[in-house]
């Protein structure tokens, strides 16, 4: 990682105007999506930026419902038809089949991204209105939930903070709920300002966040009285909804702070949300809160005055004019020179579900056309993702994964002792003997991924490029002659290319094919070992 970012990195909102190649169009989709491969790296290459971040950010169709393939003990949702709409059965198992069903359908989404922001953004949304599944303890509240990020993640935020102020799960999650008149609970209305819109500021006196105050917290508590979610476990429940109820509405005045200009809020019942979210977006600090958010997932961690002053500066006065317009605030950002600066490339380690699912794409890796064995198989990626402490659904707590605020180790806290042994077991065994669950196993197809390399005959020019294609930071010679050694132990350059003419012309040979695979699985295994396939 980059200490002296602030000093290396031009500060510049200017479009970019430089080279356009493979190190470029990598850098774009490694940020900008959960992983490239070589189909979307070829693409991106040929449109150039422009038409490239015009394909990011084009609008898609909602993402079809999780089906059930597995459990066959449902009446309401027979095999090959989505649970999503349909009433619980009396057990148990109800639940927990559907919780697995959503985890991979989700898993399999990642997957299938193509060239589209809108997953990437749909994190960034997921750990910045953190949800905990084993706290809602309900798939269908937990589907509702994703979609709500998954369709407006690049609309508008003040319409987003809308929607998740009165979400059933975020109810649920934040115990928005619970919250009544004579017994309001400030959970949410704590969270909805020092971490969902405009963030803590420096302490400035007992109770005084310089952004807002503890009397902010308790009055706004009482403006989001008389919430609650619908449908927990019902045997007839389709449809998760919340609704209002006026009887357990604080209908007082409500008094803000002088940090809010000392506003009195009068009731509004089940309007009264909308002007108490409408007053907090009065404040200019909510523009800048969130694009110094965005910016550290896509950028860097580190934030200098220079950042601070060329970057998050005119980044929030854009969402401002904008009017909380979300995509022109990352559009312009990921267009930016200061994007594409070299200090930028490769400082950033990756979470675990870009590292794992990005390598999946990244080395072409293909499921199991079997709907049975495909979930199976999803579910084991799921598990290895886990054991590198990032569950998709299991933020830690509503301030979601520590590497995103926690100063001053930010990213660095993805790599310790357990999550740098489960990295490493998950990549050997991909490169290696494969991964198994449940019977089935899987791993890379390495002749394959060879195959889409344009200079796979040279073996120098092949490992060049798969470096280029695998890290952000190129390879030195020292290192291609160190990888080279896997391939080409002891034997002359020309060898490799005998070698693999050999393949070309008998690829059903079993003897060649799995003396040339043997090869290239403990180079592309010690490839993918090295630190430089932990950064994006």
């Amino acid at each position: 990682m980059k200490s002296t970012q602030e000093e290396e990195s031009g500060a510049s909102l200017n479009p970019y105007s430089g080279k356009w190649g493979k190190a470029e169009a990598l850098h774009l989709l490694r940020r900008a999506t959960i992983g490239p491969n070589t189909e979307s790296m070829n693409t991106v290459i040929s449109k150039g930026l422009r038409r490239s971040l015009d394909l990011l950010f084009e609008e898609l169709p909602d993402v079809p419902q999780p089906i059930n393939y597995i459990f066959e003990k449902d009446p309401h949702v027979p095999l090959g038809s989505s649970w999503v709409n349909a009433p619980y059965n009396d057990t148990r198992d109800s639940i927990n089949y559907r919780t697995s069903s959503l985890r991979a359908w989700n898993a399999e989404v990642l997957l299938r991204e193509g060239i589209s922001i809108r997953e990437k953004i749909t994190l960034f949304w997921h750990n910045h209105f953190p949800i905990d599944l084993g706290t809602v303890s309900d798939p269908k509240y937990m589907y509702d939930y994703i979609r709500l990020l998954r369709n407006n993640g690049l609309k508008n935020f003040k319409s987003l903070v809308y929607l998740i102020t009165t979400n059933p799960a975020m109810l649920r999650y934040l115990n928005g709920n619970q919250n009544s008149k004579g017994s309001p609970n400030e959970n949410f209305a704590r969270e909805l300002l020092e971490l969902f819109t405009i963030g803590k500021g420096a302490i400035a006196g007992p109770g005084d966040y310089t952004t807002y105050t503890e009397v902010d917290i308790k009055e706004m508590a009482k403006c989001l009285t008389g919430w609650t979610d619908q449908g927990y476990y019902s045997r007839t429940a389709t449809v998760i909804q919340s609704s209002f109820n006026a009887n357990r509405h604080d209908s007082t005045t409500k008094q803000l702070s002088h940090r809010f200009n000392s506003i009195k809020i009068v009731n509004e019942n089940e309007n009264e949300y909308k002007t108490l979210i409408n007053i907090i977006f009065t404040k200019p600090e909510v523009a800048k809160f969130i694009c110094r958010k965005l910016y550290r997932y896509f950028v860097y961690y580190k934030i200098s005055a220079d950042v601070e002053m060329n970057i998050i500066q005119p980044l929030s006065e854009l969402f401002i004019r904008e009017k909380f317009e979300i995509k022109p605030v990352l559009r312009a950002l990921l267009n930016s020179e200061h994007f594409f600066d070299m200090a930028n490339r490769g400082n950033m380690i990756k979470n675990p579900i870009d590292f794992s699912v990005g390598l999946l794409k990244q080395t072409q890796f293909v499921l199991p056309t079997d709907n049975n064995k495909r979930t199976l198989s999803l579910q084991s990626i799921i598990r290895n993702i886990g054991g590198q402490q990032m569950e998709y659904f299991y933020p830690p707590d509503v301030s979601g994964w520590k590497a995103y605020y926690q100063e001053p180790s930010f990213y660095r806290i993805w790599i310790n002792a357990t999550t740098l042994n489960a990295r490493m077991n998950f990549t050997n065994s991909l490169a290696g003997n494969g991964l198994t669950y449940n019977t089935i196993k899987y791993q890379i197809n390495v002749l394959k991924l060879i195959g889409s390399m344009k200079k796979v005959k040279d073996p120098n020019l092949l490992i060049k490029e798969l470096g280029e294609f695998l890290f952000p930071i190129g390879l030195t010679q020292n290192q291609i002659n160190d990888l080279k050694t896997l391939i080409l132990p002891g034997a002359p350059d020309y060898e490799w290319e005998e070698q693999y003419e050999a393949y070309l012309k008998n690829p059903t040979n079993v003897p060649i094919k799995a003396a040339l695979e043997t090869k290239v699985r403990n180079l592309i295994k010690a490839m993918l070992t090295m630190p430089e396939n932990y950064l994006s």
